[in-house]
């Protein structure tokens, strides 16, 4: 049974950072495809970053030149630094595995929460 730990959400001034981490246990993470998602309140779940198992990385125009991602295979770790942020980055931010046409594989975990606000 996979379980997905997210962790780092916070509240932010606009223009400040933050590092989001996920945890995964269960699986054989160094084999999988990660990808960040986030849900606004009254929006849909959209995939913002992925991180292919080579490391390779994809990003929503929306967060392009903000936000990195990256992973830890030997932390089964995958991290999202964000850098810049503004009031519609506020979401509830989480971590799955991705397949190849990007559809989120496992069950969710409970997601970490980023407001940013002045």
């Amino acid at each position: 049974q996979v379980q997905l730990v997210e962790s780092g959400g916070g509240l932010v001034q606009p223009g400040g950072s933050l590092r989001l981490s996920c945890v995964v246990s269960g699986r054989i993470f160094s084999i999988a495809d990660m990808g960040w998602f986030r849900q606004a309140p009254d929006k849909q779940r959209e995939l913002i970053a992925k991180i292919t198992t080579k490391s390779s990385t994809h990003y929503a125009d929306s967060v392009l030149g903000r936000f990195t991602i990256s992973r830890d295979n030997a932390m089964n770790t995958v991290y999202l630094k964000m850098n810049n942020l503004k009031p519609d980055d506020t979401a509830l931010y989480y971590c799955n595995k991705l397949s190849s046409d990007l559809t989120p594989l496992w069950s969710w975990g409970q997601g970490t929460q980023v407001t940013v606000s002045s």
